[in-house]
């Protein structure tokens, strides 16, 4: 029996991995990432780029993989900027993907802050479903608001919530921060 693409998508308790738009969105998220381009992580609806943004459900999100990243290094993600990337994915809905080699070759504080993030997403129980509200997304800065339960930034300039006491600092790194409702 054979499945067409949209036949798959429908099918009930079906996930399909469209590698194609899952690969701009990978490679949107890198430049966005590589040369601190943030317009790029927002579409002209207000949502996030791809999938993410019209069927969060049934996005599948990873920054690297054993085709992308690792020793074929087609596409690989910016390495200094790798938890960048899974700032963005675990605090976002969708489903995301966590690659094997940042996680056990990548050294103790990669595989710590992903850990961390990790958590950051189950404690506050984000899922496939959950809403983004971006905040700003330009220049050297991204910002957004998760269930109104994460507030997460990615780039080099300065930002924070605007209420703090309210949040919590629960992961941050070298361009990146996460905050938690306190």
């Amino acid at each position: 029996m054979e499945y067409s693409f949209a036949t798959l998508i429908t099918l009930p308790l079906s996930l399909s991995l469209s590698f194609p738009l899952s690969l701009a969105l990978s490679l949107s998220s890198q430049e966005a990432c590589r040369n601190e381009e943030m317009w790029r992580l927002i579409d002209r609806d207000g949502k996030p780029p791809g999938v993410l943004g019209v069927w969060p459900s049934r996005a599948v999100t990873f920054i690297d993989n054993h085709d992308t990243g690792s020793t074929q290094a087609h596409w690989p993600f910016p390495a200094d900027k790798v938890l960048w990337g899974y700032a963005y994915t675990l605090t976002h809905p969708g489903m995301p993907s966590v690659f094997w080699d940042h996680v056990f070759d990548w050294g103790e504080d990669v595989r710590g802050k992903i850990a961390a993030l990790v958590e950051v997403r189950r404690r506050c129980g984000i899922h496939s479903r959950s809403a983004v509200r971006i905040l700003t997304a330009e220049g050297g800065c991204y910002a957004a608001e998760v269930d109104a339960k994460v507030c997460v930034k990615i780039g080099r300039a300065g930002w924070q919530p605007h209420d703090e006491g309210k949040w919590a600092l629960a992961c941050s790194g070298d361009g990146f921060a996460v905050w938690t409702k306190a």
